[in-house]
């Protein structure tokens, strides 16, 4: 069985380290739902309308 992936409570950032790469909390939740991943967050209108400004993959709800 897979080991769900952690997400980062304060950008949401899906994270396998224990430090978040983008806001640099250790505080993750293995609760969410839905994904987003952004590939290029300069060009890509739904990450400025979501105000995510590095590329990678998002929860869109965190819990």
């Amino acid at each position: 069985m897979a080991k769900k992936k952690k997400v980062c409570k304060q950008c949401k950032m899906f994270v396998e380290e224990n430090s978040c790469p983008v806001c640099h909390m250790e505080s993750f939740s293995p609760s969410w739902q839905g994904r987003i991943y952004v590939a290029d967050a300069a060009r890509s209108e739904v990450a400025q309308k979501v105000g995510l400004k590095v590329k990678g993959e998002y929860a869109i709800k965190v819990k």
